[in-house]
């Protein structure tokens, strides 16, 4: 067995090496086998939870650094030793001896630093060690995020404690830092693994759901992508048409936002047409302008759904053409346009340089966020000032004058005033948002173009905080703002029922907070206060019940309405609470509050109302995870 190990260790630092061999001198691919020889002797007793030598943790690392992320010499060579202060006897001046300075830096960000007593918590602390690195260089993070990554691909071999603890903190931080960092593989690879072992049910039902949808639709987009093929070799363009599954993450995020069931999740894959080889004396820009003409010739477009994210990237970089287009088969196509430059730059993110625009701006604003943090000395939460900055999707607004900002997705015009300055925003008194006059409370949408009207007397309303997504209205606003907290037994924003995946936090009172698992709250403790999560099994109560409210939409009928209240009350002996009706052009809306005992009652419950004729969704309501 420890042969075969043997064979391994060496077969996949090789990997590593030939791949390094292809863009680094030969002297820097001697350091960077020295620095393997050195992680191998000081790791040589250790043993991973799996039972394997310790040693192949940093080769995975090193690999994630040089293959998928491919960052430099130093870079892997940190990858190689970036346990080896932190679990060894070596000795960060070891590190400096034998590979300088640089090296040394890197491994040192990396390194969690033991103490006495903790300024936040461990966690946070070291959160903020790690992040103070992007005043200096953005390979420590990179490092970083490689490390998480195979500690996430390898995390069925911890605990479940400690899987929901390193779950947390992936969620809440890694995958959305490697979103705004442009990684979108590695960003999506985190939080999918996260979302797997925070909430194993929901995630293998998606997958199983999205099974059935892949051979469903297979034969239609196979026929919808040959065509796209065939059309761009009739007009010279070397490209192809690839169908693509979101991830069950996304369809999840999906499910919440749109607040509907995995059926009516809006599309759930995606067509990628992209292009290698073109007419030399076409830009990019202009290929994917001439494939969008080609396209559009023979398909029809939705109106009002299409994206031009190249000359407006997002704030993670992503470039595309996006378009709607109707199929052979009568159905609306999502279909992105790109180069595979393009491709590889969303993968690659602020470590290749297509992205240096909007990266160089992000990493600016970050570090006025951590400077901002520094400065108040300790009076500011770190972690949630962190998270603002840190969303997965944003929307481009303008000013008057043309300027663009790019704000977190759900922003209001609050936002867009303490973006122009703390002046504008505690001063606000009203909006223009394309030319209409509207409350600065309302939601901005990709493209507004805002006026933000000040009057000196107006002050800044301390509600206006829970109305903001931005860093700087937090910021701002939260010095008008007193929060007090609360320590419930039950969260009022998941509402967990027993029998449910839940988690329990231990309170300073040493009360414990229920939540599911999939509760928004449980990423930020879990990534702020992990060593409080305790397993408590939140057990049925055969005299205690919870209200549950659920929207039923059907097709009208006679006798539908008491074929559901029967259901409920008769089939499956629960209470209704409260029942309200609304049809309209024969289609019913039937919104019920009942009393139940667990989980597994609503989900029977939903399940008995789906096999009801004329039934078309039924969906839990009051659910903020």
């Amino acid at each position: 067995m420890e042969k075969l190990h043997i064979t391994d260790i060496d077969k996949s630092a090789n990997e590593v090496f030939d791949v390094m061999s292809q863009r680094v001198t030969p002297d820097e691919l001697r350091q960077i086998k020295s620095a393997f020889e050195f992680a191998k002797a000081a790791h040589a007793e250790q043993k991973r939870n799996t039972g394997h030598p310790y040693i192949i943790h940093p080769i995975a690392v090193a690999r994630i650094a040089a293959v998928e992320l491919k960052l430099d010499a130093h870079c892997v060579m940190a990858a190689f030793l970036h346990d080896v202060v932190e679990d060894t006897s070596c000795t960060l001046d070891d590190i400096r001896t034998n590979f300088g300075d640089d090296v040394a830096f890197l491994v040192d960000t990396v390194t969690k630093k033991h103490k006495s007593a903790y300024k936040n918590s461990k966690q946070v602390d070291n959160y903020e060690q790690l992040l103070e690195s992007v005043h200096y260089d953005m390979r420590a993070l990179m490092v970083k995020i490689a490390d998480r990554l195979h500690n996430m691909r390898t995390l069925q071999s911890m605990r479940p404690d400690k899987q929901m603890k390193i779950a947390g903190e992936t969620d809440y931080l890694y995958a959305p830092l490697a979103n705004r960092l442009g990684l979108y593989d590695v960003k999506t690879d985190l939080e999918n693994l996260s979302f797997k072992f925070r909430c194993p049910y929901e995630y293998f039902n998606i997958l199983k759901q999205q099974k059935y949808d892949m051979e469903h639709d297979r034969v239609r987009l196979d026929v919808f992508t040959s065509r796209i093929k065939n059309l761009l070799e009739e007009n010279g363009i070397c490209g192809v048409a690839e169908v693509y599954y979101r991830r069950p993450y996304s369809i999840w995020r999906k499910m919440r936002d749109k607040e509907c069931d995995y059926k009516h999740v809006p599309n759930k894959y995606y067509v990628r047409v992209t292009f290698s080889k073109c007419d030399r004396d076409l830009k990019e820009k202009e290929v994917c302008v001439k494939i969008y003409s080609i396209l559009t010739d023979v398909y029809k477009e939705k109106p009002g759904f299409f994206n031009n994210y190249i000359d407006q990237a997002k704030e993670n970089s992503y470039q595309c053409l996006n378009v709607m287009l109707l199929s052979e088969m009568g159905i609306w196509e999502d279909v992105q346009i790109c180069s595979e430059k393009m491709v590889e730059s969303s993968k690659l993110g602020c470590m290749t340089g297509l992205n240096d625009g909007n990266i160089d701006e992000w990493i600016k604003r970050f570090q006025g966020v951590l400077k901002d943090i520094a400065d108040s000395k300790g009076k500011m939460n770190l972690m949630e000032n962190v998270a603002t900055t840190l969303y997965y999707d944003d929307v481009m607004v303008f000013t008057p004058d043309g300027r663009s900002l790019i704000l977190p997705k759900g922003s209001t015009a609050i936002d867009f005033a303490f973006e122009l300055g703390d002046n504008v925003g505690l001063h606000a008194k009203y909006a223009r948002i394309n030319g209409k006059l509207c409350p600065v409370r309302t939601i901005l949408h990709r493209g507004d173009c805002v006026e933000i009207g000040t009057v000196e007397e107006v002050v800044a309303k301390a509600g206006w905080i829970e109305q903001t997504c931005t860093y700087n209205a937090k910021r701002a606003l939260r010095n008008i703002k007193n929060d007090d907290e609360d320590n419930i037994y039950r969260c009022p924003h998941c509402n967990p029922l027993p029998g449910g995946e839940t988690i329990g936090f231990r309170n300073p009172d040493n009360t414990i907070t229920i939540h599911r698992r999939s509760c928004s709250d449980v990423i930020v403790e879990a990534s702020k206060y992990g060593d409080s999560i305790v397993e408590y099994n939140f057990r049925e109560r055969a005299n205690r019940t919870y209200p549950v409210s659920i929207t039923i939409t059907a097709v009208d009928r006679y006798h539908l309405l008491m074929d559901i209240i029967i259901c409920i009350t008769h089939t499956l002996n629960l209470s209704i609470d409260s029942l309200n009706t609304i049809i309209d052009d024969e289609i019913v809306t039937c919104q019920v509050t009942f009393l139940t005992h667990s989980v597994n009652e609503v989900v029977r419950c939903m399940s008995e109302l789906y096999d009801i004729d004329g039934v078309d969704e039924v969906k839990q309501n009051g659910i903020h995870t």
